[in-house]
Parts: structure tokens; sequence; C-alpha cells
């Protein structure tokens, strides 16, 4: 009879580094690669029982690359937001005041990306997140042109 090889003995398994209790996709497969490796010969695994491990395994593969697609997305997704509201350096703007009430006016000196959205920062050195703009107005040489 062949040898466990001990890479496998629960006592050599190396934590997560994650700390998560989550088994992932190698330790799906590790499982499924010792099962084979011992199961008893006049009593193999039934095919269907391996085409829906790997069924499974296939599906857990998918699932992993669409969470790394979809991070990857939201990633692109914020840069863009960055770029979407760079034309507002150098324009006039009118925002919600949540500390004073009311609506104030001020020129947008750059545009921010934090983890929570993206931020205009005014030339009086205030953050206004975009979604609290209410007007961005340019002013040319005969006076105030909306935009």
């Amino acid at each position: 009879m062949t040898s466990i090889d001990p890479s496998f003995y629960l006592k050599n398994k190396q934590p997560h580094t994650s700390g998560s209790n989550i088994l992932e996709k190698d330790d799906f497969l590790k499982i499924l690669m010792t099962q084979i490796q011992n199961q008893n010969p006049l009593d193999p695994m039934k095919d269907q029982e391996f085409v829906s491990q790997m069924t499974q395994f296939s599906s857990l593969e998918q699932m992993t690359n669409m969470s790394t697609a979809f991070q990857s997305f939201t990633e692109q997704q914020n840069m863009s937001s960055l770029i979407t509201y760079s034309h507002l350096i150098g324009k006039e703007v009118t925002y919600s005041s949540k500390d004073q009430g009311g609506l104030k006016t001020d020129v947008v000196a750059a545009v921010n990306q934090k983890e929570d959205g993206t931020y205009v920062e005014l030339q009086s050195g205030s953050l206004v997140s975009v979604q609290d703009l209410t007007k961005v107005s340019q002013e040319s040489g005969s006076g105030k042109q909306e935009t």
C-alpha cells in the first residue's frame, strides 16, 4: 500500500496568512488529490462523484477569478472618478455646507480620491465630497458662465 505524503497531515498544515478559516482552492485540490491517492482499489471513486468534485473545483476557481475581476473593475472605476472630476480644477463650485448650513462657494484647487469617495479640495483648504456639489460655474470675460 502506498504511503500518504506527510505534507497532507494536519499538523504540517501551514496556517492561512489571512487569518480566515475558509478553505481556498488549493486546499480543495489537496483534499481531492488525497482522496484519489487513498481510495480503495477494489471500490474506486465512482465517475459521478469524481466529475461532481471536479465541477465544484472548477466553479470555485471561476468564482475566485470573478472576484479578482470585480476588484480590478472597482479599482478602475475609482480612478475613472478622479479623471472624471479633474475638469473641475480652477472652476467655481457651490456646495452644501453641513457644518455651517446653507450653500457656500469656492474655487476648486485639486481633486482627491479617498477610500470612501472622490473629493474636491478648495482654495480655502476644505475638502468637499463631489456628492455635495450643487453648481459648477466658470468665470469668463463677460461674467460667470455655468457649466
